[in-house]
């Protein structure tokens, strides 16, 4: 039998929190990376597929979306204190860095070596954006793999799709993943029949009569 790694203190989530808060340079997608190495990979306490539940929930609801996975994560590992341990780490800190980098930056945003900074940073950003997105992509295709090749193709598909539908045809994010949503019900819900075990087929074989 496995065993789970205790669950962390409040304190101990202000600590985590803070420090991805701290770290999270270059917007949401190095956040999502740092979540995921500290929850996942580090501390085991949330698995992958809950992960990608948790954001999926995050996605299709209004709003900051990596507040919403604070909360989520938050509340699992701590109840009502974690949540507000979880976001008390993440924005505090974080939050009066950016304040002072801003007031700092309008003396210096027209500087050449300025822009030439920031010009490196966007590409290094999308970058780390493709990453999270292999590493999204990563867990659900091995579930759809075990579940049968018709069901990784219709995931592949379903991915190719949304990316067209957004960068291409500019619909919008909400009504792509609504769509999502149902396409993914309809296909993804089915389950195959268990077959019955031979030793359940005896028990419900009717009892040969003896002459």
């Amino acid at each position: 039998m496995l065993q789970h790694p205790p669950l962390p203190s409040p304190w101990r989530l202000l600590l985590i929190w803070g420090n991805i808060g701290l770290q999270s340079f270059g917007g949401g997608a190095s956040t999502l990376l740092l979540i995921r190495q500290a929850f996942i990979e580090k501390h085991d306490w949330v698995q992958e597929e809950e992960f990608a539940r948790f954001w999926s929930l995050c996605l299709m609801t209004p709003g900051i979306n990596l507040i919403g996975l604070t909360i989520l994560i938050g509340r699992k590992l701590g109840g009502t204190r974690g949540v507000v341990a979880s976001l008390a780490g993440l924005l505090l800190p974080s939050a009066l860095i950016t304040c002072l980098l801003t007031a700092g930056f309008l003396a210096v945003e027209h500087q050449p070596l300025i822009q030439a900074m920031l010009k490196g940073v966007i590409p290094a950003t999308a970058g780390i954006m493709l990453l999270v997105g292999l590493k999204f992509a990563q867990p659900l295709l091995q579930v759809a793999w075990r579940e049968g090749k018709l069901k990784i193709t219709f995931s592949l598909v379903l991915i190719i799709v949304t990316v067209v539908a957004i960068i291409a045809l500019k619909i919008t994010v909400a009504l792509v993943l609504v769509c999502a949503a149902l396409v993914g019900a309809g296909i993804f819900s089915t389950r195959p029949v268990p077959g019955v075990a031979p030793s359940q087929e005896n028990e419900h074989k009717p009892e040969e009569v003896q002459p």
